[in-house]
Formats: structure tokens, C-alpha cells, sequence
């Protein structure tokens, strides 16, 4: 069926279920941003491709709901769809449900899928609607009827971690969590959230492209653990090691029927990380606790043994960045080169370095104007052929055993105008003054935006999206719960925490810039004004200074990008060859 007819389905379904509105979340039962093909939902009946959305589906209007980063995508992808793109103004709001309050009236009946919406999500769709006398019905699935050849369940082999991998026993992190449950007053506590249970277990796999997690939940007492999985993806060696931990292991079904037949006092749920028809299966007799998974905050501040492999990682990655920029440059002009080539040559290279796993997330090679999406996705139709001329940007990233990697450089691959170099250097104050913030203990990521985001205030130019992320070990490259972004997100910066800085600039039809290095925070000084903190940068990568206006910096600026050049050429020199060397000593040669 092409998408329209996939439309027309289910408004005909609608209508036989008295069904007015049907929303339709880019999620899954785990709450993942990155979906299993059996849970692209949103793709399948739209064409939209993007990690990030909401459909709404009325008899009249069908919309896609998402933000600035999927703008000209989604425009693309919906073409022809029976979709429009509705522009949120702030990311990730539901602004969806506003709109229904102004377009149902009281008698209509709102439905979803509770195993594709958080607790958060039907919370909020409950709260707004239901005292204007509309119906909300969060278990109706719209989709499985009409969907032929849907993608099966993953059934790939998951594994376990050693202790020299990840520096932390799976009995010590039970116990950890199960501190937290007793500070919470929690009988049990039910984790959906699949790099939480990775974390948890010390389990990967390969169920998610570009994700090294497993399907699975995790039920939780002070007595006992279980791992809900499907049968066969663990050997009887890892279950046999998982049971000396004290875990047990039942089938991936089965977690709704416990979850149905708890007898314990009191549950602990994520309500951002748990779906609604796992929530509304719980009995209600029970006390339930929203809270965030205490894994979540554990998982994000790392240990000593993964920041020593993390930055072992960091060194390998920055080696494989060198030799693709190189290779780049040296065949540019033979007009052979392509977005969709070079990313596959970058995956080559990586695939070099020691414990390589897999890409972080999909490569984001895009040439002149494509740089100016910040999400952009080279495919054979938008696929541009590289010359010696204008700016690529290459944002990109390395799944390894040893850590996750997030990088993303501009370089001018000749001709370059003054507004590109100009653009490029306001970028570059602000991934600087990010990189070098100085703040006191408890200060959150919105203030770290907006340090991030001054210099380019300043010169009225802006970027729409965030200024970073928490990135996982060996896991998600999107990891909470700390964020850098306008929102107010009431977590603080703590010590151990890995981050993206990432700040940009897109000029849509012209090109984009971003410029991202990953950066540690660490415990600076203590003095009577205070507990201060800082960041250690941990990329390695060499900054491209051919586009650099050296007029617009200041001298901290000069000698911080000079000091970070030399740095990179120190640590990558003795893993490089003599040409390697000697091509990025020029690289980084200080301006």
C-alpha cells in the first residue's frame, strides 16, 4: 500500500471503532528514540524517517508534529504522504494535544496505543482532555491489522560483559540500585528502558541498529531480579552467570502476567521510560512510585575503568578520523567522491581500531547546502557528488567495546567564501567557551547552553536544536538524564558525566556548521566561594584552521584551539604512519 492508502485504512478503521483522533508516538514498550524495524511505525505509514515525531490522525487533518531539526526532511519525506508537517516551537512538547483541545469537543473519543505512549505521554493526553469531557483509550493498536510483512521481533544473540570492561560487577550495581529503591521506599521496581537494563546487567546486543542494547525488561526487589528476554538470546553460560548474580531469567511475554499478579506493597516506575499498557497493568491496590530509574543517574556518571578505556577509545576513533580527512582531501578533486561513499569509507576506517562494534548512530555527511540539515541523511535521490570547493560537514560517531564516540567536524574543501568563515569561527567560540566553562557544583545543562550559545548570541545568529547530550559507555549515544539545552531540566552537571558540545549555525540552501567534541566533568576546586568544576575534553581530532577569521577571536581563543591542535598531533602521532604524521602536523599547525 503506499502511504496515502495506508492512511485511508485507518480513518476507515477509526470510523467502524468510533475512534475521532489516533495518535501515533515514534516510540516503542522500552521508550527507545532508536526503534526496532518491527516499531517504526511512523515510517511505515508516513514515510517519515526521522527519530523524533508524533502523527495525529483525524477524519480531516492528518499531521506529523516535530521540531527544527526534521523541518525540510520531513517536508521531503511527506510529499505525496496525506501527512502535513506541523513545526513544534519547542522540542519534544506535546503540543499535539493542545491542538485537540481546540479541535474535539466533549463525546469524542481520543485513542493510542499505550504500548507505543510513556506514562508521561497518556498522562498528559489524559489531563488536558478528559476534563473537557473527551474519552481518552490508551490500548487500541490501529496498526497491526493493516500492516502486512511487519518486521519481526529481533532475535540476535545478546552477551554479557567482563568486569574489566565495565569496572563495576553486576552484583555491585544491584545493590546500588536497590540503595536507591530503599531511599524511595520501594517494594520493587520494574525497569523498561533497554540501555538502563544494559547497564544494569552488563548485557549487550545488537537489537537496535547503531545501539548495542537487547529487548528485555528487568523486575527488581531487595530479594530477587528478573530478566524478561526472549528465549534463545542468551547462552546457557551467560543465564548460568546472570543466576550466580542472583538473576533469573523468564521469557520476554511474560512480564505483563507478573506485572498483573504483583502482590508486593509498592512499585517504582520511570514514568518518561515506561509505556502506559505496562503501567495500567499494574493492580491498583499497589502504591506506585514515579520516580527516574535510579540506574539512569548511576549509568551517566562513569567509573574509573571506563574513562580509562573511554579514553584509550578516543585515541583510536581520532586515528581513524585522520585517515578518512586525509583520504578525503587526497581524492576530492578526481570528482569520484560521494555523501554516501565517504561515510562508507569512514565506516572502513573505523572498522581498523581495536574492539570496533558498530556506528554510534547513521552517519551525517552533508555537502554545501545538505550541511544546513542538522539531521540530513544522504540517500541515492539527495545523494551529492563531492568538488574541490565549498564546506562538508561530517557528523559521526563509533559504537567500540571500550567506549561510544560522537564527533562532528567541518572542513572547506576549497574555494571557501567570507561568510563561511565567519560562520565557522563564531561556531567555534562557542564549542571554546562551552569547552572551557568553569562553573559551580550543582549548576545544570541550560546554563551551559547558554554559556555555549553566548558568542554567537552576540553576533544575533542561533542554532535550533540543543548544545548537547549525555553520551553512555559502550551504549546509547544519546544518554540521559542530564541534557544541554534551553529546557529546564532539573538535573545537575556531576563529576563523571560524559558530554556532547555541539553548538552550530544553518544557512538553509547554503551550508551548515557544527563543530562537537565530547568533554568529561570533573571537580575543579573547592574554596570559600564554593565547589567549582570544569570540563576535560576528551575528542581527538584535529580542527580545521584553513576557515578560521582570526580577526573575530580573542587570544584565548587562538591559544586554546593552538593548544588542542598540538595536543591532537601529540597523542595520534605514534599510532600513525610517517605520511599520516606529516599530513596532520600541517593540520595542526598553529595559527
Amino acid at each position: 500500500m503506499k502511504h496515502i492508502e495506508k492512511l485511508a485504512a485507518i480513518r476507515e478503521l477509526m470510523t467502524k471503532n468510533n475512534i475521532d483522533a489516533y495518535i501515533i508516538p515514534s516510540s516503542d514498550p522500552h521508550i527507545s528514540e532508536y526503534l526496532p524495524a518491527h516499531y517504526r511505525c511512523i515510517s511505515w505509514i508516513s514515510g517519515f524517517t526521522g527519530s523524533a515525531g508524533t502523527l495525529m490522525i483525524t477524519q480531516d487533518f492528518a499531521g506529523l508534529w516535530t521540531d527544527s531539526r526534521y523541518f525540510v526532511q520531513a517536508k521531503q519525506q511527506l510529499d505525496g504522504s496525506g501527512f502535513e508537517l506541523v513545526k513544534l516551537k519547542v522540542q519534544h512538547a506535546p503540543e499535539y494535544v493542545v491542538w485537540l483541545t481546540e479541535k474535539l469537543s466533549a463525546g469524542q473519543t481520543i485513542a493510542f496505543d499505550g504500548n507505543l505512549a510513556s506514562l508521561m505521554v497518556a498522562n498528559t493526553v489524559k489531563s488536558l482532555l478528559e476534563p473537557l469531557g473527551m474519552k481518552v483509550d490508551g490500548h487500541v493498536d490501529l496498526l497491526s491489522p493493516l500492516w502486512e510483512g511487519r518486521p519481526s521481533l529481533p532475535m540476535n544473540p545478546a552477551y554479557l560483559l567482563t568486569l574489566a570492561d565495565t569496572g563495576m560487577s553486576t552484583s555491585e550495581k544491584l545493590a546500588a540500585v536497590r540503595t536507591e529503591m530503599n531511599k524511595l521506599h520501594a517494594e520493587a521496581h520494574l525497569i523498561s528502558s533497554l540501555d538502563d537494563l544494559a547497564w544494569l546487567l552488563n548485557i549487550r546486543g545488537t537489537d537496535v541498529n547503531c545501539n548495542p542494547v537487547v529487548l528485555g525488561f528487568v523486575y527488581l526487589t531487595q530479594k530477587e531480579a528478573v530478566l524478561y528476554i526472549a528465549a534463545g538470546k542468551l547462552s546457557d553460560t551467560a543465564i548460568a552467570e546472570l543466576n550466580e548474580y542472583g538473576v533469573s531469567v523468564k521469557s520476554y511475554e511474560s512480564i505483563y502476567s507478573t506485572i498483573n499478579s504483583l502482590t508486593v506493597s509498592s512499585i517504582l516506575v520511570d514514568p518518561k521510560r515506561t509505556c502506559f499498557a505496562i503501567y495500567d497493568a499494574i493492580p491498583t491496590a499497589l502504591n506506585i512510585i514515579e520516580e527516574l530509574n535510579p540506574s539512569t543517574l548511576l549509568k551517566a556518571v562513569k567509573n574509573q575503568v571506563e574513562l580509562d578505556h573511554i579514553r584509550q577509545t578516543m585515541i583510536n576513533d581520532g586515528v581513524a578520523m585522520t585517515r578518512f580527512f586525509k583520504w578525503v582531501e587526497e581524492h576530492v578533486a578526481e570528482g569520484n567522491l560521494s555523501e554516501v561513499s565517504i561515510a562508507e569509507k569512514l565506516l572502513s576506517f573505523r572498522q581498523e581500531q581495536p574492539g570496533f562494534k558498530d556506528i554510534s548512530f547513521g552517519t551525517i555527511a552533508g555537502y554545501k547546502d545538505h550541511g544546513a540539515l542538522p539531521h540530513y541523511s544522504a540517500d541515492e535521490d539527495s545523494n551529492y557528488m563531492l568538488e574541490p570547493r565549498s564546506l562538508l560537514l561530517v557528523d559521526s560517531g563509533g559504537q567500540y567495546l571500550t567506549g561510544t564516540t560522537d564527533i562532528t567536524r567541518v572542513i572547506s574543501l576549497g574555494e571557501m567564501t567570507q561568510e563561511e568563515k565567519e560562520d565557522y569561527t563564531v561556531v567555534l567560540k562557542g564549542t571554546i567557551e562551552g569547552s572551557t566553562a568553569v562553573f559551580t557544583k550543582g549548576t545544570r545543562g541550560y546554563q551551559i547552553d547558554a554559556i555555549t550559545r553566548r558568542p554567537i548570541w552576540a553576533t544575533k545568529r542561533n542554532y535550533n536544536h540543543g548544545t548537547g547530550h549525555g553520551v553512555g559507555f559502550f551504549l546509547n549515544v544519546h544518554e540521559g538524564p542530564h541534557t544541554f539545552n534551553g529546557a529546564a531540566v532539573d538535573i545537575p552537571i556531576l563529576s563523571g558525566m560524559v558530554s556532547s558540545i555541539e553548538p552550530g549555525l544553518y544557512r538553509e540552501g547554503k551550508h551548515g556548521i557544527r563543530i562537537e567534541n565530547l568533554v568529561l566533568s570533573k571537580d575543579l576546586e573547592s574554596n570559600q566561594f564554593g565547589d567549582f568544576m570544569d570540563f576535560e575534553t576528551l575528542t581527538i581530532c584535529y580542527i580545521d584552521t584553513s576557515l578560521v577569521e582570526k580577526t573575530l577571536l580573542h587570544q584565548e581563543h587562538v591559544d586554546w584551539l593552538n593548544n588542542y591542535n598540538q595536543w591532537v598531533f601529540e597523542k595520534l602521532a605514534p599510532k600513525l604512519s610517517e605520511e599520516d604524521k606529516t599530513w596532520l602536523r600541517l593540520k595542526t599547525k598553529a595559527i
